[in-house]
């Protein structure tokens, strides 16, 4: 059997850590393979190794049966090898087609020829149905669309082998679906995927083979139609998960927060909240399901006082906190586990101790006269480190070295920890893995029987039936109903997250 990429017997340490200890991973021409593994498994690291990123300390890499040094991403690219990342490498400004020939422009008299870039651009993406304007500016199109713009610049580069990196993990239901029906046709048109994931899900219904890997040691290759769920599951994390989250009846309290017809504006000044009103109460946990762009972002910042309410009210506890400041605001109840951990949830470039602290670093005992005691703080971020499972090297290690995964571990604990009166968890389980989020979804259960009110957001539908007590759906900036989770449906709630208006419990329209 000859195999397009062969990864053999690779092995790859950083200080402190092993990342991949002699993991073998074969693809074969037209496959869709996944690579499997729970958060900070190695999977990423493997292959940021194939791309040229990374380079092993032992194993081999073979292209098509010939052995190759692939020593820098140039050189990946020359080989057919293109690489997706989790967070998307595109210069905002900039349109789609110049930000797929960058770095490998077409030049006409040493100049750039964009009209020629802009066909062949257009060509690429009727041919693989990928629906992209060349001409639209990256800034003004879905993170679903820029996903797409990642793959036309692997496949502008002439790229045989694709590896999607978290593909799915900022994508609506409907954009995933998308995504899978484009993979497909991918590989028939004789591209081979490697596809780094946890949704075990997506797993079954487009891969072919899976490789699992834990903690940095290849565990195997499965064909998926041998497999299931709850096997791939076990082989992931080593021990049987159970889908479903266990938990009593809510049994409601008073009201924590009230939001009574809120109107705000998005960073271009467009109204998207208009008019919404909401209420969640102790004990509770209220999911909100719509699809991205209906204003749940725009409601969650607003609430957090990291937006300016045009007009309408917030109140936490009886108390209003309509344009606060966000310190006052998280002083008065409020934590945050915001959508983009990265860009709200942590400063990169601290180790993982201070990113623990960021919310409590100037009240005793972590700071006294205005002077830090780092033995305090360090303390404290050892607990949560434990607590949360987080796979750190150490509480000094920065946290951009951190899987997605794990960074997103650090601002739960850091914010349930704080024992807040209303919890807002914003894709709380974005890019974590299902034993991870078995956890997390037990989390958010024993706050609100804790007396907190918690407030879910997700573009999960099957996390948000799940996990809520109660369900509210948000459409053009308003609720548009409410229901509760064992009276509804992903398919009802589909319909009505597009707009269409609910007639009779289950129903289609």
């Amino acid at each position: 059997m000859e195999y397009v990429i062969e990864m053999l017997n690779i092995r790859k340490e950083f200080p402190g850590i092993v990342a991949n200890d002699n993991i073998t991973l074969q693809v074969k021409k037209g496959e869709i393979h996944a690579l499997l593994g729970e958060n900070g498994a190695g999977k990423s690291t493997l292959m940021n190794v194939l791309f040229g990123l990374y380079q092993p300390e032992e194993g081999n890499i073979r292209i098509k049966g010939e052995k190759v040094q692939v020593t820098n991403p140039n050189i990946a690219n020359d080989l057919g090898i293109g690489m997706v990342h989790q967070h998307f490498m595109l210069v905002e400004p900039f349109t789609v087609t110049q930000n797929i020939i960058l770095g490998s422009e077409p030049t006409k008299v040493g100049l750039t020829n964009l009209k020629k870039a802009e066909q062949e651009v257009q060509k690429l993406s009727d041919q693989y149905g990928l629906q992209v304007d060349p001409r639209a500016r990256i800034r003004d199109i879905s993170v679903g669309m820029q996903q797409r713009v990642e793959i036309l610049k692997m496949l502008y580069r002439g790229a045989d082998v694709l590896i999607l990196d978290e593909p799915t993990a900022v994508l609506t239901p409907q954009e995933i679906n998308e995504l899978m029906e484009i993979m497909q046709s991918l590989v028939k048109e004789g591209k081979s995927i490697i596809l780094i994931t946890h949704k075990l899900k997506e797993i079954m219904q487009v891969c072919d083979r899976c490789t699992v890997i834990r903690k940095g040691v290849g565990i195997g290759t499965v064909n998926v139609s041998d497999t299931s769920v709850d096997e791939l599951a076990s082989l992931m994390v080593g021990r049987a998960i159970s889908f479903k989250t266990e938990k009593a009846e809510a049994t409601p309290g008073d009201v924590v927060l009230k939001v009574e017809n809120l109107h705000v504006n998005d960073s271009r000044n467009v109204a998207l909240v208009k008019g919404l009103n909401l209420e969640v109460k102790a004990n509770e946990i209220v999911g909100i399901a719509g699809i991205d762009g209906n204003g749940q972002t725009e409601l969650i910042e607003a609430i957090a006082g990291l937006k300016k309410v045009e007009s309408g009210t917030i109140t936490l506890n009886n108390e209003p906190i309509t344009n606060l400041p966000p310190r006052e605001i998280t002083e008065r109840g409020l934590a945050h586990i915001p959508q983009d951990r990265q860009k709200l949830g942590l400063v990169l470039e601290f180790p993982v101790s201070e990113n623990v602290a960021l919310q409590s670093y100037y009240k005793q005992p972590y700071s006294k006269n205005k002077m830090l005691h780092y033995d305090k703080i360090n303390e404290f971020a050892e607990r949560i480190v434990k607590e949360y499972d987080v796979r750190t090297p150490s509480i000094h290690t920065k946290s951009s070295a951190l899987s997605g995964g794990n960074q997103q571990k650090v601002i739960i604990g850091r914010e349930v920890d704080r024992s807040p009166d209303l919890l807002i968890a914003a894709q709380p389980t974005r890019g974590l893995d299902v034993g991870a989020i078995e956890f997390i979804h037990r989390k958010l259960v024993e706050e609100r029987d804790n007396g907190r009110a918690v407030l879910l957001l997700s573009f999960e539908l099957d996390e948000i039936i799940n996990v809520s007590d109660r369900i509210v759906v948000i459409f053009d900036g308003q609720i548009v109903a409410d229901l509760k989770p064992e009276e509804t449906n992903e398919q009802e709630l589909g319909l009505l997250m597009a707009g269409s208006i609910r007639e009779k419990v289950g129903g289609d329209e």
